[in-house]
């Protein structure tokens, strides 16, 4: 009995120092959320940039070259490049040596540029610009879907952009669904599609002769 007693004497203090970590470690998450919310994170992403978009048009400078440089400045840096690349090659991401992922990070990086410069390419007159997030935010332990309505010029019909977010260090964003379709689902779907086809060598092939053509 003396010994029974001693073992679990032994493990108390173990489990007290686990029970304490974890309460930590909420209470810090709890903190991180209070200051870092992900659907503060999404609007001032958007704010940002649209801010920066309707100077641009102002000064009548919005050309794509103008576009893109914005793009690269004010979204590029809040994109989890590895998370989307991993997510828009799916299952045969493991299979790709270093080089091989290396070369589609930078791929989707710069298609998802192209993709975003379409995006805010596609707001026309930005004379009033107002944004907001829907308070029923998706989350789910570092990930989350915020939906931001952004309304032009008071049109009666607002944009509804839902930006899906994971996060590291702080909250960036990993994909985005526009007009309703998922913009790395759509990677996923013709790599999936592609590599059925003429294999993962082909691909990047082709994937380099689409940076030349977005290098003209």
């Amino acid at each position: 009995m003396i010994k029974t007693l001693l073992i679990v004497l032994s493990i108390l203090p173990i489990n007290s120092t686990l029970a304490i970590d974890k309460v930590l470690n909420t209470t810090h998450q709890a903190i991180v959320d209070m200051i870092d919310p992900p659907n503060s994170a999404a609007l001032n992403i958007m704010v940002s940039a649209l801010t920066s978009l309707k100077e641009l048009k102002k000064q009548k400078r919005a050309t794509k070259k103008n576009i893109e440089a914005l793009t690269r400045l004010k979204i590029l840096p809040n994109i989890a490049i590895s998370v989307s690349t991993k997510i828009a090659l799916n299952k045969y991401w493991d299979n790709l040596n270093i080089q091989q992922k290396q070369f589609f990070k930078y791929y989707i990086s710069e298609s998802l540029i192209q993709d975003y410069v379409g995006i805010l390419s596609s707001y026309d007159k930005l004379d009033s610009v107002h944004i907001s997030v829907d308070p029923d935010v998706k989350r789910k332990n570092d990930k989350a879907i915020v939906r931001l309505i952004i309304n032009i010029n008071n049109d009666p019909k607002p944009s509804i952009i839902s930006l899906k977010m994971i996060r590291f260090n702080t909250w960036r964003v990993y994909d985005i669904v526009f007009s309703g379709i998922s913009i790395v689902k759509n990677y996923r779907a013709q790599f999936n599609s592609y590599i059925r086809r003429k294999g993962i060598d082909s691909l990047i092939r082709k994937s380099k002769q689409k940076l030349k053509k977005i290098a003209e």
